[in-house]
């Protein structure tokens, strides 16, 4: 599909993803593109909602639509949490993190009752294949690369919370097992594989129609 015709499909995600905010929810709003475009959306209608955001671009873009944006310090639980992936797989296993905001994405969507993930047509795949993206810390750093062969350091600034952005290059045939080795390595604040138990529904826009994937 041609690049015009995926921004629109992610418009079409995001617009489905939109209509599932009531009033008096807390909601929290992921990172990418996608979401970039259900912000405006729900700008437009100006729901009396909370949000919280998993990354300064994000927040930027929500107050100047007139959202309410809070610090994630004082809420315990959202409502629902919005978000896109990088890849989804037929089990509901997910890459994310290309942007950089997989850790505040997965503590965000930890906390919500319901984490529903919004994607275009290019982002289903049949098994998730690398690069996985990685949040490192500084401290250690060339030790913790030793730890991880096939992983590079992303010419990137640090994420906001300090942390350093790399990428797995080996085999994801296994995320689970992948998944458990990569928290088990120290120096790993987290990566971007994020299981189905952690996610509810996959709105997966098709031209413009809009595939719903129940998953957990």
């Amino acid at each position: 599909m041609t690049v015009p015709g995926i921004a629109a499909e992610k418009r079409v995600a995001a617009l489905a993803a939109a209509d599932l905010v009531e009033d008096g929810m807390r909601v929290g709003l992921g990172t990418g593109t996608t979401v970039a475009e259900l912000v405006p959306a729900l700008g437009r209608r100006r729901p009396a909602i909370t949000c919280v955001a998993t990354s300064p671009a994000t927040a930027e873009l929500a107050v100047a639509q007139g959202l309410d944006v809070r610090p994630f310090s004082d809420i315990d639980r959202l409502d629902l949490a919005i978000d896109g992936a990088d890849q989804v797989d037929p089990a509901g296993w997910l890459v994310k993190g290309g942007g950089g905001a997989h850790t505040r994405e997965r503590i965000v969507a930890a906390a919500a009752d319901r984490f529903v993930v919004i994607v275009s047509s290019d982002k289903p795949v049949d098994r998730l294949h690398a690069p996985v993206p990685l949040e490192l810390l500084a401290f250690g750093l060339a030790a913790t690369l030793h730890a991880l062969p096939g992983t590079t350091r992303r010419d990137a600034p640090p994420t906001p919370d300090g942390g350093i952005l790399a990428d797995f290059h080996g085999d994801v045939a296994d995320p689970a097992r992948l998944a458990e080795w990569l928290d088990s390595v120290p120096g790993v604040v987290s990566h971007g594989l994020f299981p189905p138990s952690m996610v509810s529904t996959v709105l997966v826009a098709r031209g413009s129609e809009v595939e719903v994937r129940q998953i957990a």
